[in-house]
């Protein structure tokens, strides 16, 4: 039975005692039943559950790019693009580099270096400034199986590219229609195109896009780091004061790149260039002509380091299987997941560690 509410006025109250007294006698005579009313749309109180949610696990991704050994959701089938960048002090501070998988890096004639950018995870939309291309550069491209994007060549370098039939754009001689020039540098400093741009090059031209494909070996990202010589900082010093440095970055897990003493960064970001590993290969350079071409002996094997998590191993390493690979007592070392630098330097050079 409901309880009646109490009203104010005399004569609601007599009505209201009526009621009540009519309707208990007729249910249960000498027991008044007295029931609370629930206020609308109440419940009864719920128990206070103890149990805390369980986190669910990160699903690792289905694929992996093999160049980088990062996660992906698609399978990798496009062929790797292999950008020529250039080095000069005019042509700092270069842009792309951070986008890479891998950037070898290799003195060219007149003293300097020079990158080969290698891009197939990430669709960077400036990459440059672009130069000519080099016989050893020729041969990284051909073992990875990549398009090589040059502006210019040697006659050794191009006697190679025609001789074996290799893909390869060229804005000096024909495909100038993928590339673009900067108007705020001056020539030849000032040129510049995107992976996107040369994908479209790929399908208009009719050239493979199927790769075939290289594998590197990759540890887990949270690999304890190896046994070796303390690595916090990295000094290459390369010819006519190309001096590169690498210092790293414990929280990150990265080294951060340095060129001249100055944080070498991205034109477009502004950000420092990082690797994950820094593997540095001793080989013999010789000199061939007097306007400074060399031989770059890129298939070993030779002496050198793999360097990753402030560590340096020493190393031998050979160009096996489309790519430089590191190995320790014959067997394979692992990278770490992210992008890899490969410093090719003359044998001889003092590469110091701290």
């Amino acid at each position: 039975m409901t309880l009646i509410k109490r009203y104010r006025t005399a004569g609601l109250l007599t009505l209201a005692a009526a009621m009540a007294f009519s309707t208990a006698a007729c249910s249960n005579p000498g027991k008044q039943e007295t029931v609370q009313e629930q206020p609308p749309g109440n419940t009864a109180p719920e128990k206070p559950s103890n149990t805390a949610e369980t986190p669910v696990p990160e699903t690792p991704a289905p694929h992996t790019f093999p160049l980088t050994g990062l996660g992906t959701e698609q399978p990798v089938t496009e062929r790797p693009l292999m950008f020529m960048v250039e080095n000069s002090p005019k042509a700092r501070p270069q842009s792309g580099l951070d986008q890479a998988d891998i950037v070898y890096e290799v003195l060219a004639e007149g003293e300097i270096t020079r990158f080969l950018a290698v891009f197939q995870s990430q669709a960077a939309e400036t990459v440059g400034p672009v130069r000519s291309i080099r016989p050893y550069f020729v041969q990284l491209g051909e073992e990875l199986d990549a398009v090589m994007v040059h502006a210019g060549w040697s006659q050794d370098a191009m006697n190679i590219l025609t001789g074996h039939r290799l893909d390869h754009f060229d804005e000096v001689y024909g495909d100038g229609a993928y590339y673009w020039r900067d108007k705020s540098r001056k020539m030849p400093h000032n040129l510049y195109s995107s992976v996107a741009k040369i994908r479209d090059a790929v399908e208009d031209r009719k050239k493979r896009q199927e790769w075939m494909p290289v594998d590197l070996q990759f540890a887990a990202k949270d690999a304890p780091a190896p046994a070796g010589t303390p690595a916090v900082k990295i000094a290459i010093p390369y010819i006519a004061g190309y001096d590169v440095g690498y210092e790293y970055d414990a929280a990150a897990g990265l080294y951060k790149r340095v060129m001249e003493g100055k944080p070498h960064e991205d034109r477009i970001t502004g950000k420092q260039l990082t690797a994950s590993n820094v593997l540095i290969c001793y080989t013999k350079h010789q000199v061939l002509d007097k306007a400074g071409r060399r031989n770059v002996d890129i298939y070993g094997p030779g002496k050198g380091y793999l360097v990753q998590k402030g560590v340096a191993q020493e190393i031998t390493w050979e160009n096996k299987g489309g790519a430089i690979r590191a190995y320790k007592d014959g067997q394979e070392l692992s990278l770490i997941p992210g992008q890899t630098w490969v410093q090719i330097v003359p044998n001889g050079s003092k590469v110091t560690f701290e």
